[in-house]
């Protein structure tokens, strides 16, 4: 996704829910992907992995506690943030989705203001989480499927940030202290 849009990830067995929920999302600036059940929503996770999901819990074949448990169990996706949105509203469904890793549970029907507010809200609160593998000699990382890469580079795929580059006090003493004209500036 090159333009920076969030994808977000209904997964909601009524149709009606996903056109209704997917034009809101829309026309608030996100890029959306949806999925009938649990089965066709881990085959989407396999090939893209959403920024955030929206997830029901009661569906057929596989619930939505059950997929939220699958992906909290995958190193690769445990990160996303899980919504639930459903109409389920007893205090044991609710406290079983944050059990199995959900973020955050809304009930249907749904404010739009308030769910838009959600979004935003677990969307900026992803922070990097976990056992970095870090190399001591060059600093590059190593990614879960065993690449390296730039700590740059990793960390501008995995959060919301950019790099501006400096030299601290230390390096600029090993490069310039030998030279006049940096004698005098720490003066």
């Amino acid at each position: 996704m090159g333009n920076n849009k969030r994808l977000l990830l209904i997964v909601d067995d009524n149709p009606e829910n996903r056109k209704v929920l997917g034009n809101l999302l829309i026309n608030n600036g996100y890029e959306v992907g949806a999925a009938p059940d649990g089965h066709n929503a881990l085959e989407f996770i396999d090939n893209e992995h959403p920024d955030l999901i929206l997830l029901d819990i009661m569906m057929p074949g596989m619930d939505g506690f059950e997929v939220c448990e699958k992906l909290k169990s995958n190193v690769e996706t445990r990160h996303i943030p899980v919504i639930f949105l459903t109409a389920k509203t007893s205090t044991e469904d609710i406290v079983r989705g944050f059990q199995v890793g959900g973020v955050d549970y809304v009930s249907k029907p749904f404010n739009s203001e308030e769910l838009l507010a959600r979004i935003k809200t677990h969307i900026e609160i992803k922070t990097l989480r976990g056992l970095l593998p870090i190399c001591s000699t060059c600093e590059k990382i190593r990614d879960d499927a065993g690449y390296w890469h730039s700590i740059e580079k990793y960390i501008a795929n995995h959060a919301d940030v950019l790099f501006s580059h400096s030299l601290c006090i230390t390096c600029m003493d090993k490069m310039y202290g030998d030279q006049d004209w940096y004698k005098n500036t720490k003066e």
